[in-house]
């Protein structure tokens, strides 16, 4: 009878820490290549951000995101001529925050070629909007002493 309730114990403590539905659910809508056609802010004005530690907004604009959640690494490319062009990897981390309202923590860290993070330091996004065509991620960022949020726009260009 111990093992019985030992069992059933272990088994619903494994249950209880998987990922949740939604989160599988999410992984399997992100999976693809995206492109990341459009940044945008919440209040007017010329700022100078360098995203990821990497590259400028218009960089960024037109960067192509391929997304593997069977192991949350990615890479994406960028391959505007006045831009420093070619591939970065990244790790990513889908957590889900509130299941009515849909959002999410996006967690991405730029990794080496092996999905090793020198400065084990990562960026935290939220996904405000994930369907089979349309991804959004934002970003709150203090500015002059001003909060400002980053929209981030992405439309899917290839199933994998």
């Amino acid at each position: 009878m111990k093992k019985i309730i030992l069992l059933i114990v272990v088994a619903t403590t494994v249950l209880a820490c998987g990922t949740t539905k939604t989160v599988r659910t999410s992984k399997k809508i992100i999976k693809g290549e995206w492109s990341l056609n459009n940044i945008s802010y919440s209040e007017y004005g010329t700022f100078r951000i360098t995203f990821f530690k990497d590259a400028s907004k218009d960089c960024f604009e037109g960067s192509n995101w391929k997304f593997i959640p069977n192991n949350n690494t990615g890479i994406y490319t960028i391959s505007k001529d006045t831009c420093l062009k070619g591939e970065r990897n990244f790790i990513f981390t889908i957590q889900e925050v509130d299941p009515e309202t849909g959002l999410y923590a996006f967690l991405l860290k730029p990794t080496d070629e092996k999905h090793r993070s020198e400065s084990n330091k990562g960026f935290k996004l939220q996904l405000t909007r994930l369907t089979e065509s349309e991804m959004q991620w934002v970003q709150t960022a203090s500015i002059d002493g001003k909060t400002i949020k980053i929209n981030m726009n992405f439309i899917k260009i290839n199933e994998l």
